[in-house]
């Protein structure tokens, strides 16, 4: 194989763009200086030519390619949808229409719990809803602020990072095809893809899990068990509050936010099955035609599918429905439905950039051209492209360390596979180290999904050809999918972490603190019950099975009993 052009160097640009995130708490700057480092790198040291490069090569054409305009302009609708069921008060009436089901302290932290599970949409709406809106009834139960700020956290973005229609998946989804594709593979597999990935995402489903187990065992870990005492010590907080809050909304204005939500998952839903069997009919052959039946088929036709139009119409329809039944209903004016349009914009435009400038950071470490054309001979285009896979796959797999020491093929071939077996375990940590150190999941994936699918596929490819059901391959996007979570669900500078807190009214290193024991016990459990074995060629359902009773074993062990009276729950009486 040719030698690589650039080296150790192509390391650069997501080590800057690291840094930068790091010192300056800037993410989007912080790529965009990174881009910068890589065109200084392939402009041999011109920094005009560099600046150029960042803009004509990078920035511009990843912004106006017709995929990422329609990845953009979900993201947007769904900002501007979150913001107008906000605003007519229909989530918060849903929320409220469920307070009464919570009498007493176990069942107020699981109905909150699953409201988070409710508000799967967007990880900044179901914090600040759900917080502002149970604060007093959790007050009212004795339920520690620390305790709802940390159900709140572990809900909202474990929730919409799974979520098919959330302001997540769009994100995951473009950062999975521009792997797939700086692999060689269909792109337009991403979504299935990111379907099949979900069993792998273990830290995600054990934190989502290990709620739930903690309540029903009455049981606290760390210093959680010591603010869940303090608060049981404390007396009752009038019950006025609550129930003048829970009293406010219309009878049926919580349909408001359901029915919207309803509308966007039937569109895209039917949007998915259009688009797909449209794509098959146009590329399909008698081989194909012949398994299009049972599971096999739907599968086919969601891998088929163009999820980007699916959620982009689905959104927009989501939207005209979210403030076409207040208008026709006459509950609202237009001009606080446009406002609460443009606050959920505002909200999300962040994101929209993350995922611009890191999506150009990304094709800039790949191997194909602007236009997406694959290269003919080796580096074709390293004038503009960095083959950091290229590099990374040629480091990890051994062959650069046989060259320098001679190691026999039966040993390389040995570490390449223990590398291998390794990978999902290293992009676990590696997203997490890269998440707490950013505070933004976006920025972790949108760094590492583009580097790390390629270098896995390159990998598996030394032991024949690549499947996308590999477990292997789905672990290890699954693994940054997960670690970005963890990272950000320990970071004190993570913006849904900042608001768990405010919105609960916990003080933030407080909340840092007590949350800590339970996100480190799912991420022990993900990786000694997960990551690795499945490395090693685990079933993924024994592996989920065995986490849920780690968990249940783990709490039972670890996990102390709040300082409370006799009698297990606090009843409140209505």
């Amino acid at each position: 194989m040719s030698e690589h052009p650039y080296g150790a160097w192509i390391l650069m640009p997501p080590l800057v763009a690291f840094a930068m995130a790091v010192l300056t708490r800037r993410i989007v700057i912080s790529l965009v200086v990174g881009i910068f480092a890589g065109s200084l790198l392939m402009a041999n040291g011109n920094p005009i030519i560099a600046l150029g490069q960042t803009w004509e090569t990078h920035l511009w054409p990843t912004f106006t390619d017709p995929g990422k305009l329609r990845l953009y302009s979900f993201t947007i609708v769904m900002g501007a949808l979150v913001g107008v069921i906000t605003v007519t008060g229909g989530m918060r009436s849903l929320i409220n229409g469920l307070i009464p089901l919570a009498r007493t302290r176990r069942r107020g932290q699981m109905a909150t719990w699953l409201m988070g599970m409710i508000v799967f949409f967007d990880d900044y709406a179901s914090t600040i809803l759900i917080g502002n809106t149970l604060r007093p009834l959790c007050d009212r139960l004795r339920i520690s602020r620390a305790k709802l700020a940390y159900i709140i956290d572990s809900t909202a973005a474990p929730t919409a990072s799974l979520a098919l229609v959330s302001t997540w998946i769009a994100v995951e989804i473009d950062y999975i095809s521009d792997g797939l594709v700086a692999s060689g593979l269909d792109g337009s597999l991403a979504f299935e893809a990111f379907v099949s990935s979900i069993p792998y995402r273990f830290y995600v489903l054990t934190s989502l899990v290990l709620v739930p187990i903690t309540v029903m065992m009455q049981r606290d870990l760390g210093a959680m068990h010591k603010a869940e005492s303090g608060c049981l010590a404390t007396a009752d907080v009038s019950e006025k509050e609550t129930e003048t809050e829970a009293g406010t909304d219309d009878r049926y204005r919580w349909l408001l936010a359901v029915l919207p939500i309803l509308a966007m998952l039937v569109v895209v839903i039917v949007g998915l099955f259009v688009t797909g069997q449209r794509a098959l009919a146009e590329q399909s052959t008698a081989g194909v035609n012949s398994e299009l039946n049972g599971f096999p088929w739907i599968r086919q036709v969601l891998g088929a599918a163009s999820s980007s139009a699916s959620l982009q119409y689905g959104a927009m329809v989501g939207l005209a429905v979210a403030m076409g039944l207040p208008l026709a209903m006459r509950m609202i004016s237009m001009s606080q439905l446009t406002e609460g349009a443009a606050s959920g914009i505002r909200i999300i435009l962040p994101a929209v950039a993350v995922l611009w400038a890191a999506s150009a950071l990304s094709r800039m470490t790949s191997d194909r051209s602007v236009s997406g054309e694959v290269a003919s001979r080796p580096y074709q285009f390293q004038d503009h492209r960095l083959y950091a896979a290229d590099y990374l796959a040629g480091l990890l797999s051994g062959e650069t360390q046989a060259r320098s020491s001679g190691i026999s093929a039966s040993q390389r071939v040995s570490t390449q596979r223990f590398s291998i077996s390794i990978t999902p375990t290293v992009s676990f940590l590696l997203a997490a180290i890269v998440a707490f150190c950013t505070g933004t999941s976006y920025g972790t994936m949108g760094i590492l999904l583009p580097m790390v699918i390629p270098l896995v596929c390159r990998m598996l490819a030394l032991d024949g050809e690549v499947s996308l059901s590999d477990p292997i391959l789905l672990a290890t996007a699954a693994g940054v999918l997960s670690g970005a979570v963890f990272g950000d669900h320990c970071s004190p500078i993570s913006d849904t972490t900042i608001l768990s807190s405010q919105s609960a009214g916990c003080d933030h290193l407080t909340h840092i603190w007590t949350q800590a024991p339970y996100a480190a016990l799912a991420a022990g459990v993900s990786v000694v019950l997960g990551t690795l074995p499945i490395g090693f060629g685990v079933s993924v359902w024994y592996l989920l099975a065995a986490q849920m009773v780690a968990l249940v074993i783990c709490t039972r062990v670890f996990g102390r009993k709040a300082n409370e009276r006799p009698a297990s729950d606090v009843t409140v009486n209505s």
